[in-house]
């Protein structure tokens, strides 16, 4: 009896190692099977299109590019990494594949990462930046080139796009490095030879007699190759020997709620390219269009609602749509409206998108809603004569300036109102 229990303890542990072992084995194969999530590396959604994806390599590409981070290897190792999830992700048949089996499907099919490896993380930035691009000084002390002008663009958005924030696609034309000849503007490297004048230096020195044994030595551009060294005899056949030529860029801005009249969405390196400077930014200015009801100043929105004599006299309720274009906002008075009088709707204006130090303050601003009244054009007698028994006689005073006692309240009378806040009379 105690034998067959040792047996079955030793049946047991064989069992629960055996066990062990297999699960080990399928957390590995499972972890070889998902591989790098180059989704996450690029910082975009599974569903990201072909531009998400690009706009994403090109801004973190030239964040991490080792020039820009001399001696940070984290940076290089994650300039490497994001140019491997771009040339996968980027492709449509390699993208499928790792979609269903991972960065190990990719290595069965003999893709990136396989036998044949990954590009050099530099030809695909150089795809879009050309290859000659230095951020700063690298190997043998090459100079930062100078920085290509700003291009600014204004984006007409509308108030409810403002309130609401939104994504706005803009198709841009820009001057980018032909890529065809990597901006060197010969059909091939052979075609690029030293400059004979200047043998390469792009100087040259001109003397000059100003008297007898009297001569001056200046060192000037050479203008045979313009300063560059060397002079192309056969000129790229895509960018006749410019360098450069105009492409096409999709961009989506983000508008965030509460974004104000000629707030600026700026987009680094976007702007034209060229091969002797690094490119500027490429800046939006957000335009606000002029909207059917309301007005915008700061975090606050204006309207202005006329209302008829009778409205005023007894009170009314009205419904306006807000700026959303879907919620009903309900203005209700029981006292009398004088001509300019405004009302303040505390919390329903435009999204705050920093919350003031002042206290009280929340995350939306406030409405303002001026009333003017409608006066009748003509009352006939009858009108004329219900009227005078609802009000009295008229007053029949006659004012010759003598008496500014009579004025001093005239601003009232004029209708111009101090903003008011709903009170007892004024219900929301």
């Amino acid at each position: 009896m105690l034998i067959s229990q040792k047996l079955l303890a030793a049946r047991m542990l064989r069992a629960a190692i055996v066990a062990l072992c297999i699960l080990t084995l399928c957390i590995g194969l499972v972890g070889a099977a998902a591989g790098k999530d180059y989704y996450k590396i690029l910082g975009v959604s599974r569903d990201a299109s072909q531009q998400e994806i690009k706009r994403q390599y090109k801004t973190l590409s030239r964040k991490h590019h080792p020039d820009k981070n001399p001696g940070d290897e984290t940076a290089h190792e994650r300039f490497i990494e994001l140019a491997q999830a771009y040339e996968v992700l980027s492709d449509d048949e390699k993208r499928e594949i790792y979609n269903r089996y991972g960065e190990e499907g990719l290595k069965n099919q003999g893709g990136p990462g396989g036998a044949g490896g990954f590009h050099d993380p530099f030809d695909i930035f150089a795809q879009f930046f050309g290859s000659n691009v230095r951020f700063g000084q690298r190997g043998g002390g090459t100079r930062a080139k100078p920085r290509g002008p700003d291009v600014h663009i204004r984006v007409p958005v509308s108030l409810l796009e403002l309130y609401t924030g939104t994504e706005v696609e803009v198709d841009t034309s820009k001057q980018a490095i032909c890529p065809h000849c990597d901006g060197s503007g010969a059909a091939s490297p052979d075609d690029i030879e030293t400059c004979s004048v200047c043998s390469g230096s792009g100087v040259r020195i001109v003397k000059q007699i100003l008297g007898p044994g009297i001569v001056q030595q200046m060192q000037t551009t050479c203008d045979s190759c313009k300063g560059k060294g060397k002079k192309v005899s056969k000129p790229c056949p895509h960018c006749k020997g410019t360098r450069v030529h105009r492409e096409s860029d999709l961009l989506a801005i983000r508008v965030e709620p509460g974004m104000a009249d000629g707030e600026q969405v700026m987009f680094e390196g976007e702007a034209d390219q060229h091969p002797d400077h690094e490119p500027g930014s490429l800046v939006f200015h957000l335009q606000q269009q002029a909207h059917a009801t309301f007005t915008r100043e700061g975090d606050d929105l204006h309207a202005e609602l006329t209302i008829t004599l009778l409205d005023a006299l007894v009170g009314f309720t009205h419904t306006i749509i807000h700026v959303d274009d879907k919620t009903n906002i309900e203005l209700k008075r029981s006292a009398v409206t004088p001509p300019g009088f405004v009302h303040k709707l505390v919390g329903r204006g435009m999204p705050r998108r920093q919350r003031s130090a002042g206290a009280g303050s929340g995350k939306f601003g406030d409405m303002h809603v001026t009333y003017w009244i409608q006066f009748p054009k003509a009352l006939d007698a009858d009108a004329k004569e219900q009227i005078e028994s609802v009000f009295g006689t008229k007053s029949g005073i006659k004012w010759d300036g003598s008496d500014s006692s009579r004025t001093k309240d005239s601003n009232v009378h004029r209708g111009r109102q101090a903003p008011s806040e709903a009170g007892e009379h004024d219900e929301l």
